[in-house]
């Protein structure tokens, strides 16, 4: 029997699809303030509202289970979140690593992120010996996620078994809302700017893949970088935009003008009381340049390609501009 947490995530909604679509028996927890995701219900899915942050009710979710992965996780750049973020994702995941040690769950795969790989030396790739750096650069999110994976780690040191995955940003047919489908909704609606960043790029499809094959191996107590490449902005959005007959951005937005936009944004969230979307961090991360090596992953599972990335922004893109035309 399988656990799967966040299972109303982006990732976690195609990972349950997966693992049921192969027969297999699952438990999916969903926080109860996002609903019941909007999926179609499988008879080896038993879908349970829970909050990682609960130990009790997450208890009652570890009954006769064996296996789990490790989706749920609360990713904001707004300040404000802070508190709630650390909370889920650090207190959470120690409540869960706790629990698959009192459980004796045989194997844990759980979802980190490229943010807790460090700098490394200039000039090189990153890799997953680079070790975590404390540094004004590092978002509240992925000092949370540096303290999950923490977790992680101290629950290895205390005898489980456990596998982690540092996915980049994850592209996949989801809510546009949420994630980063938004994107989409941003190049489909013209957005003009564009910024100098480049990070890592994968395919959901891919992420899931790679998790249930690392599960079902004999691979332990390890980390693994997931990227099918690393490309700018700039390309993503291009990809994006000739994928949905869209005009891609076209200015470049500098330091100064991101600058600008986060401080008015900020100030507006402030006035409306929503959350802010474009904050002082991911102002910052649009304009970072961090190159990924994925040749661990690729090694240790030799027969597994990554999907090209134009590929998967074409096969996103025609899903979300079907989706956009049905809803109006």
């Amino acid at each position: 029997m399988i656990l799967v947490t966040g299972a109303a995530g982006l990732l976690g909604q195609h990972l349950v699809s997966a693992l049921s679509s192969a027969g297999m028996k699952l438990k999916a927890t969903y926080r109860e303030t996002s609903g019941l995701p909007a999926i179609p219900q499988h008879p080896l899915v038993e879908w349970i509202a829970c909050d990682i942050t609960d130990i009790i009710s997450l208890e009652k979710a570890f009954d006769n289970i064996t296996h789990v992965y490790h989706c749920a996780a609360m990713v904001s750049y707004d300040p404000r979140m802070k508190e709630a973020m650390m909370e889920t994702n650090i207190e959470g995941t120690a409540n869960l690593v706790n629990l698959c040690l009192d459980h004796k769950i045989e194997k844990l795969c759980h979802v980190s992120s490229i943010a807790t790989i460090g700098e490394g030396i200039p000039g090189n790739l990153m890799t997953e010996k680079d070790d975590w750096e404390e540094n004004a650069k590092n978002s509240n999110y992925a000092i949370s996620k540096q303290g999950a994976e923490m977790e992680v780690w101290r629950g290895i040191a205390e005898g489980l078994n456990a596998v982690i995955v540092n996915p980049g940003i994850i592209l996949g047919e989801g809510d546009d809302s949420k994630s980063s489908t938004n994107l989409f909704k941003i190049v489909h609606d013209e957005f003009p700017y564009y910024t100098s960043g480049i990070t890592s790029w994968v395919d959901v499809k891919d992420v899931v893949e790679i998790m249930i094959r690392l599960m079902n191996s004999d691979v332990n107590n390890q980390r693994f970088i997931v990227s099918a490449g690393n490309f700018s902005y700039r390309d993503i959005f291009s990809m994006m935009a000739e994928a949905m007959h869209k005009k891609p951005p076209h200015i470049e937005a500098g330091k100064r003008m991101t600058e600008l936009v986060w401080r008015l944004s900020y100030l507006k969230s402030l006035l409306t009381g929503r959350t802010a979307t474009i904050t002082k961090e991911t102002a910052q991360s649009a304009h970072a340049i961090r190159r990924f090596d994925n040749s661990k992953l690729v090694n240790e599972l030799k027969d597994f390609h990554y999907r090209d990335i134009q590929e998967t922004i074409r096969r996103i893109s025609s899903s979300y501009t079907k989706n956009r035309t049905s809803a109006h």
